[in-house]
């Protein structure tokens, strides 16, 4: 099948929301980059995908299409509804201005950001993302990368969400000091073997040095 719509897209034939319908996001997520790069952003308007289990790749190119796609309906309610399944592509700051219009994020789609979107969000950011679903973050508290997400943010802040969520870092939390005393080198070590080793002659240097004077 892949190769017949490669075949398609060699033929000239546009890859309109048609011929996206017809192919399925399961395909679609098996387009190379230049494939990918050949979709119209105006094609998305009309096709129906859901690329978010597509690859991280897959998906950063495909939201910057979709997001100028539904560029005219940015200020209306079913924005959130067109450019959800496209988020996984989504850099931080276009997740925290939808985390202004509170629009009830599924912790699903949450869980499908990019990693570092994800880690550069904060609690606050994603209460405001999740809305009413707020409560269900605590279902997730295990799984990756809410997990990660979790573990890096202040126990007092997550605590602020009256989640019972745990894991995150305490008040004055510091890293293990670097002793203060380090061992001896190999060196230093070489230096005082030697010493040792030189003892006994400099010992009788010094008695015999001391009787002739």
């Amino acid at each position: 099948a892949l190769q017949s719509i490669r075949r398609y897209i060699e033929l000239g034939n546009e890859l309109n929301s048609t011929a996206l319908d017809a192919i399925g996001t399961r395909y679609v997520c098996l387009l190379n980059e230049t494939e990918l790069n050949m979709i119209d952003p105006k094609n998305l308007r009309l096709a129906s995908m859901d690329p978010s289990n597509c690859s991280q790749r897959t998906k950063d190119i495909l939201y910057p299409k979709a997001k100028r796609a539904f560029s005219d309906k940015h200020y209306l309610p079913a924005y959130y509804q067109l450019i959800e399944p496209y988020l996984g592509g989504a850099p931080a700051e276009d997740l925290r201005a939808l985390a202004k219009d509170k629009v009830n994020m599924k912790v699903s789609t949450l869980a499908k950001l990019r990693r570092d979107t994800l880690m550069n969000l904060t609690v606050p950011e994603v209460r405001d993302l999740l809305g009413v679903n707020l409560v269900d973050l605590k279902n997730w508290q295990y799984i990756s990368p809410i997990r990660e997400w979790i573990i890096t943010r202040k126990q007092s802040e997550l605590d602020e969400l009256h989640l019972g969520l745990t894991g995150g870092t305490q008040e004055g939390y510091m890293n293990v000091v670097t002793p203060k005393f380090q061992p001896p080198s190999s060196a230093s070590l070489g230096t005082v073997a030697m010493t040792l080793h030189l003892l006994p002659a400099l010992l009788i240097t010094f008695f015999m040095t001391s009787i002739l004077s």
